[in-house]
């Protein structure tokens, strides 16, 4: 007998919320439909606080489905699961029809839950049932409670069994689209998309920003950097992209304040341009990918002269992690391979021999007098508007 195949998900903490659940769950399928689409046609229900996925045309692809559903922000456990009806003789013979399916095994455990209650027998009477039969189906096989190769999954739910094996861990999170949006300055090196990844991770819509600085750095650095947003959209969903050409007000900088503190003024001038950007475009917050200590710009001291022209929140959601912490995360979401090609981003436009490590508001801000009138009003302190170029790149 062909058992229709559904893919079966759990949401995470989203179970943990109280008013706002419902909400969060309609975001979550949302997102959900939005992922496997493009893969045929699907209906997505709720049942008993699970989704349940079904292909409702004859070319949907409920594999590849499954696999772009493991992508999607919100989700704790997902399975590709068999369906039977809710009788014992029906599971054992699904049960036999997903191990066959996944070919040879050593050794298995059966694991069952109920979420229909009314359902007869109960889960401790079940799985030595299922254990029983599998042993008789497959003799070469040992039933193993601690470590085995392939657990059986069976949950009893409306309206039917759902049969799967070793359910897989999602993404977790919370669902795109539950926060505001935020503007990450995505510089194109392996730290930024990761730093994206995990406040999307959070809820967050996610725009980003890259800055340039033609001649200097060319449009191989450009092209690289819409890679690493097209692989972050897996995850976050459409991400709005800007460039900002920045060679005029670098060049400036370079020329009239002192060495040591080109890195601070720089990154100050970058902060004050995707604020400016980020309010035209109704996002809430700045998003980067620094880390204490890891380079002369992420020293507290550095941080502190940053924030000292920021007026919306800078997220930092790699501050405390290490840089192979960081790299392991990357290679996690595909974004290493990318992010170590060698074309360079304009923060290494310039870097002075012995960049100022602690550096003091005050000395900023006197550095910054020169530059007033040039790429830097008087009055607000804001940069000027023809001292940067800005294009949408995606």
């Amino acid at each position: 007998m062909a058992y229709k195949k559904v893919i079966l998900i759990k949401p995470g903490e989203i179970a943990l919320k109280g008013l706002n659940k419902k909400k969060f769950e309609a975001i979550l399928k949302s997102n959900l439909k939005k992922a496997i689409a493009p893969y045929g046609e699907f209906k997505v229900e709720e049942s008993q606080s699970v989704f349940i996925v079904q292909a409702i045309s004859a070319e949907a692809d409920i594999e590849t489905a499954y696999s772009k559903a493991k992508n999607v922000f919100g989700i704790s456990k997902l399975s590709l699961a068999y369906v039977c009806e809710k009788a014992v003789e029906e599971i054992k013979n699904c049960s036999i029809a997903v191990l066959q399916e996944y070919g040879r095994f050593k050794t298995f455990k059966v694991e069952a839950k109920r979420a229909d209650k009314t359902f007869k027998p109960d889960s401790m009477t079940l799985c030595p049932t299922i254990g029983d039969h599998v042993l008789n189906t497959f003799p070469k096989a040992v039933a193993d409670m601690h470590n085995p190769e392939v657990r059986i999954g069976i949950e009893i739910r409306e309206p039917g069994a759902y049969i799967y094996l070793n359910e897989e861990f999602g993404l977790g999170g919370m669902p795109v689209g539950c926060c505001q949006t935020a503007n990450v300055l995505l510089s194109g090196g392996i730290d930024s998309p990761v730093a994206a990844f995990m406040m999307a991770k959070r809820g967050m819509n996610i725009s980003c920003t890259h800055f340039t600085s033609p001649p200097y750095t060319s449009e191989l650095a450009k092209d690289k950097v819409k890679k690493l947003v097209k692989i972050l959209e897996n995850y976050c969903g459409k991400i709005k992209f800007r460039c900002v050409e920045l060679t005029k007000i670098q060049e400036t900088i370079k020329k009239l304040c002192p060495e040591e503190l080109f890195t601070i003024l720089l990154r100050r001038m970058m902060f004050r341009i995707a604020q400016n950007i980020s309010k035209l475009n109704g996002e809430s917050a700045i998003i980067t990918g620094e880390s204490l200590g890891q380079v002369a710009s992420q020293t507290m001291e550095a941080i502190t002269c940053t924030d000292e022209v920021c007026f919306m929140p800078v997220f930092r959601p790699l501050i405390g992690m290490d840089k192979t912490e960081i790299i392991e995360r990357a290679k996690k979401i595909e974004t290493f391979d990318i992010s170590i090609l060698p074309y360079e981003d304009c923060c290494t436009v310039f870097v002075p021999k012995h960049p100022k490590t602690n550096p003091e508001v005050k000395a900023i801000k006197r550095a910054e007098e020169k530059l007033y009138g040039i790429i830097l009003d008087a009055e607000t302190g804001e940069v000027l508007p023809e001292a940067y170029k800005m294009e949408e790149c995606l």
